[in-house]
This record gives C-alpha cells, structure tokens and sequence, in this order.
C-alpha cells in the first residue's frame, strides 16, 4: 500500500495538529487533505512553512489553556438551581438534560458548547448534583447544581384509605 508524508497546514481530528508531519494513505492525501489545502506534500520548499507552523499553534495552544482555565474558576464558582415539579414523596416529572444545564449556563453568561456538557444520563431526582465540563483536552470544570422542588413535597405518613367498592348485583 501506498503512502505518503503530509504536512498539515490545519489540525485533523485523529490525524495531528497544524505543523505536524504525517504518514497517510495516498488517496486520503490525493482527494481529501490536498483539494481541501489541509495539507501540502513534504518538501524542502514546504519544510520552511513547518517552523512558522508550530510557532504559531504553540501560541494558539496556550492561548486556549488559559482561557479554558479561566472558564474553569468561572463554572465552579456557579452554582445554578433547577425548580422542578415534583408528586407525591417528591418525585419529578420529567428530568433535568444538557439543554437545561447549557441553557442555564448561557443565561449565567458562560458561554459553553453543549457537546461539552458531560452528562450521561437525564437527573431524575432531587437533591445535589454536578456534571463534568470538558473546555480542553487538559481543563475539566465539575459544575454543582441542585434540582429543587416548586411545591413542597408532600409525604406519605398517613395511609391511604380504601375506596369501597359499590356491589352491583346481576339482573
């Protein structure tokens, strides 16, 4: 099979960052990563580019650190509070999800994807509760929320009552 060395002038998911030299197939070179100028073929001519390159993603990287740390201190100072309605022993109708969280972020003004939100599964219950935020491949903020009750949770101390049943007779 054949292969061949590419410089990627842009980071590919999977593959590398910009500035980086690296071996693929030559067809995924040939029609994906040289029509789209993801990538130029290794040369002498195209090795110069390589050292303005990394300088440059260098600066971006760090740039993103900080910023993604920065964010980090911001959500774990927050703390948000969903009022949900709740039934009888404080059940909860429906759930709190990404959307609800991102939404409550936004208005909170962080700004923050919501694929970056990691919550497995929807809250169904009261009480406290924190989700992971992924904002960098080395930053991940732990946001606390508490899911609260609108109206107040009504207990089942006493026992029910039977209902009486009204006997019909057969004709």
């Amino acid at each position: 099979m054949a292969n061949r060395e590419i410089l990627l002038l842009k980071p590919v998911e999977g593959l590398g960052g910009e500035g980086d030299q690296v071996k693929v197939r030559a067809g995924y070179a040939r029609n994906y990563l040289l029509p789209r100028k993801i990538g130029v073929p290794v040369n002498a001519a195209n090795r110069k580019q390589v050292d303005a390159l990394r300088k440059r993603r260098a600066e971006r990287e760090l740039q993103e650190l900080s910023g993604a740390q920065e964010l980090a201190r911001k959500i774990e100072k927050l703390s948000l509070a969903f009022p949900v309605k709740t039934g009888e022993g404080g059940k909860m109708f429906g759930a709190i999800t990404v959307a609800d969280i991102h939404e409550k972020l936004t208005a909170a003004g962080v700004t923050v994807e919501r694929k970056r939100i990691q919550l497995f599964t929807p809250v169904k219950t009261i009480g406290k509760h924190s989700v992971k935020v992924k904002l960098h491949t080395d930053v991940t903020a732990e946001l606390p929320f508490d899911v609260v009750s609108e109206n107040p949770i009504e207990t089942e101390d006493e026992p029910k009552k039977p209902v009486a049943k009204k006997a019909e007779g057969k004709k």
